[in-house]
């Protein structure tokens, strides 16, 4: 027996199994525990540690539940931070999006962590965990998030949010407001100070390096670019018609096409070709009753055929119908929304769910990260 194959047959650990994963794991900017990377990663195969880890996540949120001390947002970092560390290819199985909304739920209308930057850093988690998973972020456009964070003055004081809101908006190529972002961090003296003048200075490098695609598209078709679905002048879109054309023939030096025309076919024949005269020729269209004769058929009278009907009894009066009742299932019904404080309620919900109810919340979530914020939270 080969040294490899008595190794793989003794079943012996090394410390390196997340080697075989390492493609699913989900890098973390504080780095990973290579022997907690390692159990976890076990649970691939194993489905009685697959139930333990489920069992010590429903712990930890029972915890929060239960958690009375002074810091109330405490609980949930560890929460977060176990997660990370026991899933981590994250996922939807990993329940970790409906964590950090839930997170960043509880706490919105509270002002004693509106410049914590633990919350904060929660918010940005929030919005890039689903940019790593899905190579796109949670909803169509993460702006919400970024325009919900300035309407709720939350983070406005840590140079992070500034950061954050700018490579977002730079990552659109709107450099024009991701310039003004990061002025408007550095007038509001957002701290670290010097980590936003140094961002701010490598974006302005970026931005100097960057190519202006669009006024090279206009230097080479002399074309005006505008996005889809707006609608040209009249003139402006004769303009742009008359411009492509003369710019396709400029472009293409197109060559006369020469038809052959044999004229020495009759020739050869012996006759000379003549005309056709004949009288299956299209010269005459006929008159109008040889061209509509597929219309010629007369019109019968239809109405004097009476369907038989059975007499029915006339009511005299009209009794009104009694109303039918609307079933409502007591399980559909809604029912008024109790908001506390801490809301304590988002952690009980999160540990009802399963694996599928988790799935189909974190796509709700993904579609709208704010749907289920009250109204009156939401910037206008």
């Amino acid at each position: 027996m080969d040294p490899e194959t008595e190794f793989l047959s003794s079943k012996r650990q090394t410390g390196n199994e997340w080697e075989l994963f390492k493609e699913n794991v989900r890098p973390l900017k504080r780095g990973r525990n290579v022997d907690l990377l390692n159990h976890a990663l076990k649970a691939h195969t194993n489905d009685q540690l697959k139930k333990s880890l489920l069992e010590n996540r429903r712990r930890l949120i029972e915890a929060i539940d239960e958690y009375q001390g002074d810091d109330p947002l405490q609980p949930w970092l560890d929460c977060i931070k176990w997660v990370q560390e026991a899933f981590p290819p994250g996922g939807d199985f990993s329940g970790l999006v409906l964590i950090y909304e839930q997170c960043v739920r509880a706490f919105w209308h509270s002002d004693r962590y509106k410049d914590d930057l633990r919350y904060l850093k929660v918010w940005l988690e929030y919005v890039v965990f689903g940019k790593w998973c899905l190579q796109a972020e949670h909803c169509s456009d993460a702006e919400v998030i970024y325009s919900f964070l300035d309407a709720n003055d939350i983070g406005k004081t840590h140079s992070a949010y500034y950061i954050a809101y700018a490579l977002h908006v730079e990552s659109k190529s709107k450099m024009k407001a991701a310039n003004d972002i990061l002025n408007l961090g550095i007038s509001s003296n957002a701290q670290p100070i010097e980590k936003l003048r140094d961002a701010y200075k490598k974006f302005l490098a970026r931005s100097m390096r960057r190519p202006n695609a669009t006024e090279e598209e206009l230097k080479e078709d002399d074309l005006p670019v505008r996005s889809f679905g707006t609608v040209l002048a009249r003139g402006e879109s004769q303009r742009q018609t008359i411009k492509t054309f003369e710019l396709g023939r400029n472009k293409v030096h197109r060559t006369p096409l020469s038809i052959y025309n044999d004229t020495n076919m009759d020739v050869m024949r012996g006759h000379h070709s003549k005309p056709n005269t004949g009288s299956n020729s299209w010269h005459t269209l006929g008159g109008r009753a040889e061209r509509n004769k597929e219309n010629n058929a007369m019109p019968a009278k239809w109405t004097s055929h009476k369907i038989p009907q059975r007499p029915v009894p006339r009511i005299v009066g009209a009794v009104a119908s009694a109303q039918i009742e609307v079933f409502v299932d007591e399980k559909c019904e809604e029912k008024p929304k109790v908001h506390d404080e801490k809301d304590r309620t988002s952690s009980l919900q999160l540990r009802e769910l399963d694996g599928r109810n988790i799935k189909k919340e974190t796509e709700l979530l993904r579609e709208n990260p704010l749907r289920n914020f009250p109204s009156n939270s939401l910037p206008r």
